[in-house]
């Protein structure tokens, strides 16, 4: 009796375990430990992970404790992240040959991101689901990068002769590492003379005295091993001497005077450099501490200033000293530099001055005009003008400085622009103004001068189409607003002895008109179904072409007949303008624009009824199962069983859709069937909700839990007669789902 008791609390929890019932579990998981490598003789637990692409192999120890584990239970060894948090755990290993052995080593590799000093770990089981406790925190590195960093200033990669950098006090520069790929993804300790500094980024801003150096951040215990320690970079700092010039006597010269300029520190084996605006005058001299201003070079004017260098000291430049010229005044050109004289008129030149007391003289060609004393002169020659102002008191001797010169010439032509002055689309626009924009004076040397604003109104003008006076258009602007008058324009300009005719422009305007066609039937039935396609618009004499999709559909009669698919349109020429008529889509019928919302079977208990809406027609017809018309709306209650008809219309087309009505069984899945051959209740019949439903999944087991049907769209046939019973009332079990829940579970019995 024990033994067949034992039997069936086997078969008991064999049948659970197959039906997905779980089964209270008490395993106690440790937390896992660091265990020595197996593979390397003589080896201890780890207590520092530091990996690289020559070596990644570690292990952890773990054990638990029973009751055993389910047979495809997994153990999983899991990685928290840096801080000892596992709330993204990373999965380093999973076991599942291990389901008896309660105490193993997991073997896995440390990822390549592993960077940080509190990596924990800890296992999981599947099945039953549990976690052991956290491990002890582990410093952890992966060292991707193993090679002797390399640093430079500023990043160039130009390493400088020695490693010495010399900075000005108050100054600083940047080191940065230039040989490591993605430098931006490590953090880094940079050191100043062997003292670590808090900085940890691929660059260090320096100011201090010192030898810098930097390598990987690997941790206290794996930097040393990567070998990255970077080249040494000696910076030394200057100290600056505060160069400048000594005040000079005179910043104004007047002609013919010197000036000693003097830097405020001698004699100290200084190398110095003199400047003006900037631009080196001297080279490079040792006590060099002085300069000469000579206000006879023509240009002594500017800024002077003196740069010093030396051993121990920085390269210094000293504030700039302005020397100019004494009694120095301007003369300004108040015109135009270059002037088209026009025929008859009169220009006035004129210049101003920061002169006192200033005297004026006017030349043309070279040679003083008699009697022009005035800052202004009136001119009505051509020729090159300018004036000179002199100047007779103040602390130097009389100055006489020139102005610019004034290039007057008399224009050799002249050319007319026109343009659009509204706005204007070929084809687009029904009026459009076209106006002078633009008058150009042409010198002899081809020298162009914009004259618009004062010859715009002088000239008398001349409109003309395609090459033909315009009667009566003799104004600066043409209004065109008849769509016949497409053309080409232009405008003649005549001044004096002048003549010029503009550029050119076309002008096309909207023709008059809109063209509609329309269509039979915007849908087709079949290929043989022809559709209509027209327009009230009379073609008589006109240039027009039918497209299709947009191409040519090389037809020439006022009308199409078509049975494709496609988009049709007509476009009409007319003034060398195109007008087109609004697009026709012409489709074969589809079934599937016609849609219930109810599939094509329907059950309902007897007494009940189901609304059927239909949509994507014009207009719809219901047939009863006696072929009788029921409804001629979009929706139906049907109450009975039978056969159902819907003749759905779209245009000229017919789409039909059947709906089988059947009244829903009320008994329940039976418990008990007599396989005896009797023809009664020999075979296991299902509600019709369950049986024959292509979405229902029927699963029957046998009594020790083994699979004898798994079938969907159940046809009610099960025990074939084909098959044996050995034993009366034999349970089987069953389950009937769809694909997302278990809609019915329980049993079986066989009575023979």
């Amino acid at each position: 009796m024990r033994l067949i008791k034992l039997s069936k609390q086997f078969y008991l929890g064999t049948l659970c375990f197959l039906l997905g019932w779980s089964i209270s579990t008490a395993q106690i998981l440790n937390k896992p430990t660091a265990a020595s490598n197996p593979n390397l003789s003589g080896s201890s637990a780890w207590n520092v992970a530091c990996a690289s692409h020559d070596f990644n192999e570690f292990f952890i120890n773990f054990t638990w404790s029973t009751p055993l584990v389910a047979k495809d239970n997994k153990f999983i060894l899991e990685q928290s992240d840096a801080d000892g948090n596992f709330g993204s755990p990373v999965t380093l290993a999973s076991v599942s040959d291990k389901n008896t052995v309660f105490k193993f080593d997991f073997q896995f590799a440390l990822p390549v991101e592993t960077r940080g000093e509190n990596y924990k770990f800890r296992v999981r089981s599947t099945n039953p689901a549990r976690t052991s406790a956290e491990s002890d925190a582990y410093p952890m590195y992966y060292m991707d990068y193993k090679s002797a960093i390399l640093i430079s200033e500023n990043g160039d990669g130009n390493i400088p002769p020695g490693g010495r950098i010399e900075i000005c006090q108050g100054n600083s520069t940047i080191l940065s590492i230039h040989n490591v790929p993605d430098a931006n993804a490590y953090k880094y300790i940079w050191y100043r003379s062997g003292i670590p500094l808090p900085d940890n980024g691929p660059s260090i801003t320096v100011s201090q005295s010192g030898n810098y150096k930097v390598e990987i951040d690997y941790g206290s215990f794996c930097s040393s091993s990567a070998n990255t320690l970077s080249n040494t970079i000696a910076v030394t700092t200057l100290k600056q001497l505060g160069i400048s010039i000594d005040p000079p006597a005179k910043t104004n010269l007047c002609p013919k005077e010197t000036e000693t300029l003097e830097a405020n520190i001698t004699g100290q084996g200084l190398t110095y450099i003199w400047y003006k605006d900037d631009l080196a005058i001297t080279s490079p001299t040792v006590d060099d501490a002085t300069f000469i201003v000579n206000a006879n070079t023509s240009d002594f004017e500017g800024r002077y200033s003196v740069e010093i260098y030396g051993p121990g000291t920085c390269l210094e430049r000293s504030p700039a000293i302005k020397i100019g010229k004494a009694g120095n005044f301007m003369v300004t050109r108040m015109n135009d530099q270059n002037i088209v004289l026009l025929p008859g008129q009169t220009e006035t030149l004129s210049v101003s001055t920061t002169a006192s007391s200033p005297v004026y003289t006017w030349f043309k060609d070279g040679t003083i005009i008699s009697g022009a004393s005035l800052n202004t002169l009136d001119i009505t020659q051509p020729g090159a003008y300018h004036a000179e102002v002199s100047q007779i008191s103040g602390t130097c001797s009389a100055i006489t400085i020139p102005s610019e010169t004034t290039s007057v010439v008399a224009p050799a032509s002249f050319e007319i622009s026109v343009d659009y002055t509204s706005e204007y689309i070929p084809c687009g626009s029904k009026n459009v103004t076209i106006a002078v924009k633009t008058i150009t004076a042409v010198a002899p040397d081809s020298t162009r001068k914009d004259v618009t604003s004062t010859l715009l109104s002088g000239f008398g003008y001349q409109w003309k189409k395609d090459g033909t006076k315009l009667v009566g258009e003799n104004t600066g602007s043409l209004v065109i607003n008849d769509p016949g008058s497409s053309g080409n324009y232009c405008v003649e300009g005549i001044l004096n002895a002048y003549s010029a005719t503009s550029n050119p422009l076309s002008v096309q305007l909207i023709p008059d008109g809109k063209i509609t066609i329309s269509a039979s039937s915007s849908v087709y039935c079949d290929p043989t179904d022809a559709i209509i396609i027209s327009t009230a618009t009379d073609l008589t004499g006109e240039s027009f072409t039918w497209l299709k999709n947009g191409s040519d559909y090389n037809t020439t009669g006022s009308q199409l007949t078509v049975n494709s698919e496609g988009t049709y349109q007509l476009v009409v020429s007319k003034n060398g303008c195109t007008i087109r008529s609004n697009e026709i889509k012409i489709s074969l019928l589809d079934d599937s624009i016609v849609v219930l919302d109810s599939p094509e079977n329907i059950i309902f208990a007897e007494g009940g009824s189901k609304t059927i809406a239909a949509n994507g027609a014009d207009s719809y017809l219901w047939y009863g199962p006696e072929n009788q018309i029921l409804s001629n709306s979009s929706t139906i209650t049907l109450t009975a069983e039978g056969t159902y008809l819907l003749v759905a219309t779209i245009g000229r087309c017919n789409v039909e859709k059947t709906i089988n009505v059947s009244y829903k069984n009320t008994f329940k899945v039976p418990n008990v069937i007599s396989a005896n051959g009797d023809g009664i209740n020999d075979q296991w019949v299902l509600p019709n909700n369950y049986s024959k439903n292509p979405e229902v999944n029927v699963i029957i087991y046998d009594p020790k839990g083994r699979e004898v049907l798994n079938v969907v769209d159940y046809q009610n046939n099960w025990p074939s007669i084909t098959t044996a019973f050995t034993k009366q009332n034999m349970v089987y079990y069953y389950k009937i789902k769809n694909a997302r829940e278990v809609l019915k579970q329980g049993t079986i019995t066989i009575i023979r």
